[in-house]
């Protein structure tokens, strides 16, 4: 089982990275622009912002684990991650995931 505090440093390890308070909930970005990672810490979830391939890469893997925000931003490729059942190696593949991807819209 991950804990919030490594979720965390995963993404804060990440080039260019900061956090802030999205609506009371720790958010990272990059470069003060595009968020890439949410944390929900009462829910024991991490968002992750992806392309729709690489969502359904990784919900295709565990849709227990992997899958949509149940609404139109699940729509856009925010998935949720259980962190209670995912490993560390597929935690840091996802949220590199989704840091790669904003990178590429911060350019």
């Amino acid at each position: 089982m991950i804990n919030i505090e490594t979720a965390r440093e995963i993404a804060l390890s990440l080039p260019d990275t900061e956090e802030y308070n999205h609506f009371g909930r720790p958010a990272f970005k990059i470069k003060g622009k595009r968020t890439f990672a949410t944390l929900w810490p009462t829910e024991h979830r991490m968002m992750v912002k992806l392309s729709l391939i690489d969502q359904s890469v990784f919900n295709s893997f565990d849709s227990s684990m992997f899958y949509p925000v149940p609404n139109k931003w699940g729509l856009q490729g925010a998935t949720f991650v259980e962190l209670s059942k995912v490993r560390l190696d597929m935690l840091q593949d996802a949220i590199t995931t989704a840091w790669q991807t904003a990178f590429a819209k911060n350019k």
